[in-house]
């Protein structure tokens, strides 16, 4: 029993400092954010990465950080911070998109996309996004495609107002793209044929 005593005090003795430093770091990102909102970014930077050095598991850290370097336009900074962000929390799903915004700034397109979809393919939000990025950069069947996944989501959803949405950018689309669009030219394939004729009615 003494033994047991002894080593839930180790133990608590052990975790103390841990837990000193991450209620500390906290405390600097607070304090961080009150420098943002006076004005003082490079306080504000000095104070984050003070944050990340007592605790480098800090989210909030990471995240301020991250996102004062994109606004002040450090980009290849604040692409950074993401990315050791995301070494740490590899699901937290906020940092990706995050990172997605900057890398696409960048002209890292592909990579960005890469951030909004990977493991969230059926992400309505992130599906809008790339189709919108589609559309910037001129590639509008890459966009058909998109907007074609977003109607399957739609349906199998029941989303009323999504699936509306996508067929009257579908109809538009299919115009834009003529005989580009492979799911409207015709094929011998059964499953083509039925894409084909999907695409000819604008659901699909």
């Amino acid at each position: 029993m003494r033994r047991r005593i002894v080593a839930v005090l180790f133990l608590a003795c052990a975790l103390a400092p841990a837990r000193a430093s991450a209620s500390s770091a906290l405390e600097l990102v607070k304090i961080a954010h009150a420098h943002e909102i006076a004005h003082e970014d490079d306080i504000a930077i000095r104070r984050y990465m003070e944050a990340l050095a007592l605790d480098p598991g800090c989210l909030e850290g990471y995240a301020g950080l991250g996102d004062l370097r994109a606004r002040r336009g450090d980009l290849h900074e604040a692409e950074r911070v993401y990315s050791v962000a995301l070494e740490h929390f590899p699901q937290e799903r906020s940092l990706r998109v995050a990172r997605a915004h900057v890398r696409r700034t960048l002209g890292a397109t592909g990579l960005a996309r890469g951030d909004l979809l990977v493991g969230a393919e059926d992400d309505v939000p992130a599906l809008r996004l790339v189709a919108g990025w589609h559309g910037e950069d001129g590639q509008t069947p890459a966009q058909l495609a998109i907007w074609r996944h977003l109607g399957v989501i739609a349906e199998a959803t029941g989303d009323l107002a999504l699936l509306k949405e996508s067929r009257t950018m579908i109809r538009a689309l299919v115009i834009l793209v003529g005989a580009a669009d492979p799911a409207a030219a015709p094929s011998t394939d059964p499953f083509r044929r039925t894409v084909s004729e999907l695409a000819r009615r604008g659901r699909f």
